[in-house]
């Protein structure tokens, strides 16, 4: 393809001819080749700029950056923001994949992994094949490929975009994350539709968003990108997130203003199903199970039902949808012989923690076990909070690893101890995740509930910078089996 092909849509000027053919687009510059095309990207850690020598030397046809570089003959694409031009020129790689698909993008604090397997949920019981784009993976058909980021770069998610078109799904559902909004990934096409769960502090610190302001104004950027945008009023932030969008607005909520509500919430506990039932009132009219439990699911099905109402599918793919749906690592029930639920949960900060303790309180379990530990290299502060709210809301906290990463897995228990102490929580201490899972089913008694929080999906252990395989589900298998 043509280097001005790829341009087109954007503000540029070049150093030298843009007739030239680009072999393919490389934003990692150990990854060129002769005839690519590279585009130097700004990361926390890194700056593709230092590199734009070193890609024309190894062959690039052209670069693409946002200040002076130096390459020799090479031709340089000056534009004003690199991020954003790789979108557009991504999509342009991949042929603008996102025209041949109805395309919805999520964004809140919490909730956007389970509202997008709620949505592909309903779709697909009406005959929609969908694909996802989030943090379980990129998902087409029973194929789960992981990414390292909620929202993976723009030359991903144009890939990923492509692969659903040409594999015969007919929409796509995207986690727009506030770092993948203000880093431009799911620039260069327009969504169809924009959905906003819920808003609350998270995401501050020095790798992360300087203050909540700026997570707001990143999370707002997606109702700027889409035609139609549907929010959630119940959340007090809601008009923040949608301060200066250009699309249509659409509203749920349980409040009588929302267009399409909510209400007649109220538990179901039946052997192996702990769920929910509500009544959807306003744009659509009928009730409806979710086999996931708590008053925010209701607030995810809500969301999903909103978006669905666009597509061609009714009561009947709805209701069905949201009975059947399951989330890897979403309050995921596992297996057990004994009489008591194991759930496998994401929870992995304090909003998140007592969302889901919360919840499962106001199933009455005898005992509500949580067994967490925190991320190393992350703001202490969420160590102290998670501490607090296990502490207030569990009846016993096993404390343990998580991704402890570079720091010493015993300097982040202690924090965690810190919030503990400001309770009356009674816990223990097991360092060793594996050991402390043990603990939790040799110890489980009838009627207890027992989460295994913060890993959720994820199937390793990050320590001293090496992934160590860990699934939890595997590891509650070999404790039953007698392995472990």
């Amino acid at each position: 393809m043509k280097l001005e092909k790829l341009l087109e849509g954007l503000s540029w000027s070049c150093s030298g001819p843009t007739d030239v053919e680009i072999g393919s687009v490389v934003y990692d510059s150990r990854k060129v080749t002769k005839g690519s095309l590279f585009v130097c990207l700004r990361g926390f850690s890194s700056d593709g700029h230092r590199f734009a020598g070193r890609a024309a030397e190894a062959g690039a046809a052209a670069v693409v950056a946002q200040e002076p570089v130096e390459c020799g003959n090479t031709p340089v694409v000056r534009v004003q923001d690199t991020r954003y031009a790789l979108a557009v020129i991504s999509a342009a790689w991949f042929g603008h994949p996102a025209r041949e698909l109805t395309t919805v993008g999520i964004t809140g604090t919490k909730g956007k992994t389970t509202t997008s397997y709620m949505i592909r949920s309903i779709l697909e019981a009406g005959g929609i094949r969908t694909g996802l784009i989030g943090t379980i993976g990129i998902v087409i058909g029973g194929e789960v490929v992981p990414t390292e980021n909620t929202t993976p770069e723009s030359y991903d998610v144009q890939r990923a975009l492509r692969r659903m078109a040409d594999s015969g799904c007919r929409a796509a559902v995207v986690e727009a994350s506030s770092i993948g909004l203000r880093d431009r990934r799911v620039a260069g096409f327009p969504f169809d539709y924009g959905l906003f769960t819920n808003f609350s502090p998270d995401h501050i610190g020095p790798n992360e968003h300087k203050d909540a302001a700026e997570y707001m104004r990143c999370k707002s950027l997606l109702f700027r990108q889409c035609k139609t945008g549907i929010f959630n009023i119940d959340d007090g932030n809601w008009k923040g997130v949608a301060a200066g969008h250009t699309c249509r607005v659409e509203t749920y909520g349980f409040g009588r203003d929302a267009e399409l509500r909510a209400s007649g919430a109220h538990l179901i506990s039946r052997p192996g199903y702990l769920g929910v039932h509500f009544d959807l009132k306003g744009r659509l009219n009928f009730g409806a199970d979710v086999d996931i439990p708590g008053r925010f699911s209701v607030y995810n099905a809500l969301a999903a039902a909103a978006v669905c109402l666009h597509f061609p599918v009714g009561e009947e793919e709805i209701r069905r949808g949201l009975d059947t749906v399951k989330v890897r690592g979403r309050v995921e029930a596992v297996p057990v012989p004994g009489n008591y639920t194991l759930l496998i949960d994401y929870a992995h900060n304090a909003l998140s923690m007592e969302n889901i303790l919360g919840t499962l309180r106001e199933y009455h379990p005898r005992r509500l076990i949580c067994l967490f530990g925190a991320g190393g290299n992350r703001d202490r502060e969420r160590r102290f909070e998670m501490g607090e709210t296990s502490g207030r809301l569990a009846d016993l906290s096993v404390v343990t690893a998580d991704n402890s990463r570079y720091e010493d897995v015993m300097d982040i228990i202690a924090d965690i101890k810190v919030g503990l102490a400001k309770t009356d929580g009674k816990y223990v201490v097991i360092p060793d995740r594996k050991q402390a899972i043990k603990y939790c089913i040799q110890n489980a008694r009838d009627g207890d509930i027992i989460v295994l929080a913060g890993k959720g999906h994820e199937d390793y252990q990050e320590i001293q910078g090496v992934k160590y395989h860990l699934d939890e589900r595997e590891v509650v298998a070999d404790v039953l089996a007698g392995k472990l």
